[in-house]
Formats: structure tokens, sequence, C-alpha cells
């Protein structure tokens, strides 16, 4: 196996590894140590089941469940992946600009999977089944928070250490640009209630990173428009060229990142002669397999 480096501050990839049977010590330890030291790492040739990806991600800790079947293709996906691409539940081709399709152009702006939920997410990871052509768009734009972190001014640095940052989907996706009123139908979908997670992570091996993005819309304490002009100020600063990492898919490549230090944005896929079928798994740091909205409950009660 190795390890190269695909970006001057963060992202690498790896090549040589076999997903395709049980994960060894040896392979967790390589994925392990490069997460840590990159970030992203981008697995190639995973030419894999999505049973097989599922066993992979449970190498490195409990899965997210998906909180409702996924939109597509869910007859030929497991229940435990998430759908990403421009395939309806028929393995059909959704069309870029179909009315309705704005709330997953979201997407596009930087983010942090999950952070609107209470559960500690860790890493993703997104298999390539079906990619177009790079030509044809559709690639991932990440950005190294930690290395954004670090260039703060010590002033700022001061100024956010203890603060907590408020997260929360449908704000979110109005930040978006997300149009028209948010529908009821659409809040018992994905009935998330506000949470606050740091604003500055420590991650284990002791780096610091900024943790905002598309989720994060305001400062617990702070008045709506003081708390979202920091937000947004911290945004500008991370989404700078020199923090960003390009991924042009390929076939079969499966890209993980790491939640906690990184944010992740969808570019368009503007051609609908093209299939898209990416198929991601989620990982939290602890706790049982259980979806979001099945922790809240929990919680609640």
């Amino acid at each position: 196996m190795e390890v190269n480096p695909l970006h001057p501050v963060f992202a690498a990839e790896l090549v040589g590894a076999d997903l395709t049977r049980p994960p060894t010590r040896e392979l967790v330890d390589v994925v392990e140590d490069a997460m840590a030291r990159y970030g992203v790492l981008v697995v190639r040739g995973a030419e894999i089941t999505d049973a097989q990806q599922i066993r992979f991600s449970r190498a490195f800790g409990p899965l997210e469940i998906p909180s409702r079947p996924a939109a597509a293709p869910a007859a030929r996906m497991a229940p435990e992946l998430f759908a990403a691409g421009n395939l309806d539940r028929d393995g059909n081709i959704v069309p870029y600009d179909r009315e309705g399709q704005n709330l997953s152009k979201g997407a596009e702006r930087f983010h942090t999977d999950s952070s609107f939920h209470a559960l500690p997410t860790k890493w993703s990871l997104l298999r390539g089944v079906e990619t177009p052509p790079p030509s044809a768009g559709g690639d991932t734009l990440f950005l190294d928070a930690r290395a954004a972190y670090d260039d703060l001014s010590r002033e700022m640095k001061d100024r956010i250490e203890h603060l907590v940052g408020i997260h929360d989907f449908w704000k979110g996706r109005q930040l978006a640009g997300l149009k028209g009123e948010i529908t009821p139908e659409q809040r018992r979908t994905m009935p998330f209630p506000a949470v606050g997670h740091a604003l500055v992570r420590t991650m284990p091996y002791g780096r610091k990173a900024l943790y905002v993005g598309g989720h994060c819309v305001g400062i617990e304490g702070m008045g709506e428009a003081e708390g979202l002009a920091l937000v947004e100020q911290l945004y500008a600063h991370a989404t700078q060229p020199k923090y960003i990492y390009r991924h042009h898919w390929r076939r079969w490549d499966m890209t993980i990142w790491d939640n906690r230090c990184t944010m992740h944005a969808a570019t368009p896929l503007l051609s609908d002669d093209y299939r898209r079928d990416l198929r991601r798994t989620t990982i939290n740091e602890s706790g049982p397999e259980t979806s979001a909205l099945e922790a809240m409950g929990a919680a609640a009660a």
C-alpha cells in the first residue's frame, strides 16, 4: 500500500488497498494514520459491494444509519447507506434543474456532514459506483479547517476559543439559497432542532480546527445578526483557495473525509446525459449504530 499526497496542505490517495477482504490491522492503521495527517483520503480502485463498504466502515466506528429510506436508488442499495448522485428510486436520471431540487443544491455550499445532529460524527466514506467523465462536472471540493484555524490571528483564536456554534439544517439551507418557504412536510421529514457544537474542535492528535460550514448559522449568546456575521467571517476565511483540494472523481474511488476537521462542497453536474451513483457510509465517534432521529428521540425520553 502507498499513501501519496494530493495537495500541498492536506489530502492524499491510498493505492494498493484490498477492500474486498475483511480489513486487517495493517490496513486499519494505515488509514487511521493517513486520516490523522491528511484529513481526506482517496482510496483508489475500491470496486466493492455495499456490504464490503459497510464492513470496512465499521472498522473505524459505529454507523450513522439513514433516518429514512434512500431517495435513490433504493431498490439496489443497502439500507445502511446514504445515496448521492442524480438517480431517482427507479435508477433514472433526475434533471439538475427540476423544480423542487433546490434543496439538494444546499450541498454546493461548504459544509460538514451531520453537524445539525447531536451525535458526534467522525468520518464520511463516499464510493463512486457510477461516475461521469471529469469534463461533465460533479467534482467535490474539500478544505482543511485545521490549516484555516492555524492561520487565524491570535486575537481571533482567543475570541472564538470557547464559543459554541448553532447548527440548524433548515436555516442553513436558506443561507445556501433554498427558494420559498419551508413547508410543514419538509420539516416532518427532517425534524431536527438547532444544536450547539464548539466553534473550535481539538482533534485526538492535538490539532485544532474550525467547526463551521453550511449548517452553522449563529453563535450561542450572541444576537442573530452578530453571530451570523462572525460565522460568515470565519467561513470566508476557511474557503480561501489555498485551503481547497478539488477531487475529480474516477469510477471506484472511495473518498474518506474527517467531518471534525474538514468541510466539503458539491459542484453541479450540469449535464443530464450521464448517470452518477455515489454511496455514502457515515460513522460516529462512539455510541450505538442508530439514526439521528432515533438518537434524538432517545435523548428526549
